[in-house]
């Protein structure tokens, strides 16, 4: 099977492995694990943040950065594909007790006029209160999409004005750091708050960070008790981290080449792909000129050996490329992927 349904379907490498095998490791919850430590404060830095709190998941993260940074009854302002919003089971309001306002975004993005003309009055005595605005980089649901630094800076700008604070749903954001060539710390200083999983592009079975300020992470970490995350020789899984900082980070740049590859090679086969949108190491497939269900098409791509997954929109897939994609698979996926799906053309080779 050619892996291409996500890249949270890394295997911890061989090297990766040593390491977990060899974590020095203590009472995490006491904060006596050296390897929890060292990753907390690389991460910190990575994402130009005083300190982070490393966590198990990266929902976890979100939810907990969402909890500091509000109170009961606020208004959490994101884009209405967000995966805070439609991935996380409903944890704004479940955990923090969060009214949401979904907003259209392009390419998950939003204006910073959308912003303004969400906000409730601060000064009513019948509307919740507005107090944050979640953003997301890159953008899951459209594609991998990423943002620019100028409407990234424009929107953070007007929450700033507001009197708004501003949360990174950064899952994927050293992919968005590759994407437009700055270091993740570029991004990353401009938020109250930031997450970072480990377990997807950088390839570690288990782990996220959130990082802010030392006042908002001393916060954190009394929410990651609450939340049930507190862990104990936890330098276990968090030497996968150190191990990926050191020789993942790096790589990333490869995953987004292959999807380039495949994205140009299934256009050519004749498949409905907006290469435009191809930013990182994610491929969106349009099966409606097919005449297709998601689920008929990926029951071929199943049986054909190629797994790809479905996405929120009705007639889109995905293809995502990860650590454990050759470029031998990807070949060969644009062999297999339109013969699949009933297209006869031929794809253009590599390098025409």
């Amino acid at each position: 099977m050619i892996e291409l349904r996500s890249d949270t379907l890394t295997q911890p490498t061989p090297g990766m492995r040593q390491a977990i095998a060899n974590a020095v490791v203590g009472d995490e919850q006491k904060r006596e694990d050296p390897t929890v430590l060292e990753l907390e404060r690389r991460a910190a830095e990575l994402l130009g943040q005083e300190e982070s709190v490393f966590l198990p998941t990266a929902t976890m993260a979100n939810q907990i950065a969402l909890r500091i940074l509000t109170e009961p009854g606020d208004v959490l302002i994101a884009e209405e594909h967000s995966h805070v919003l439609i991935a996380e089971q409903g944890g704004p309001a479940a955990h923090s007790g969060l009214f949401t306002r979904p907003l259209p975004g392009f390419a998950g993005r939003l204006a910073p006029e959308q912003i303004r003309a969400a906000m409730t009055d601060p000064r009513s005595g019948h509307e919740p209160v507005t107090k944050l605005v979640s953003l997301e980089n890159s953008h899951n649901s459209s594609g991998g999409r990423v943002w620019p630094l100028d409407e990234l800076g424009a929107v953070v700008e007007t929450c700033r004005a507001l009197e708004l604070r501003v949360h990174l749903d950064g899952a994927r954001v050293l992919n968005a750091a590759v994407a437009v060539g700055v270091p993740a710390a570029e991004i990353g200083r401009r938020f109250d708050t930031v997450t970072l999983c480990l377990s997807k592009g950088l390839g570690c079975p288990v782990g996220a960070v959130v990082a802010g300020s030392e006042e908002l992470m001393r916060k954190a970490r009394r929410a990651k008790h609450l939340f049930g995350g507190a862990m104990r020789q936890a330098g276990i899984v968090a030497a996968a981290g150190v191990y990926a900082l050191d020789h993942h980070a790096g790589r990333l740049a490869e995953d987004h080449r292959r999807a380039r590859r495949l994205a140009e090679g299934l256009a050519a086969a004749g498949l409905s792909i907006e290469l435009d949108a191809v930013e990182t190491n994610f491929v969106q497939l349009d099966v409606a000129p097919l005449e297709l269900t998601k689920a008929d098409a990926l029951e071929r791509l199943k049986q054909a050996g190629v797994g790809l997954s479905g996405t929120v929109h009705p007639t889109r897939l995905r293809a995502v490329t990860h650590l454990d994609v050759t470029d031998e698979d990807v070949e060969r996926a644009i062999e297999l992927i339109p013969s699949a799906l009933g297209v006869t053309r031929t794809a253009v080779p590599a390098g025409r």
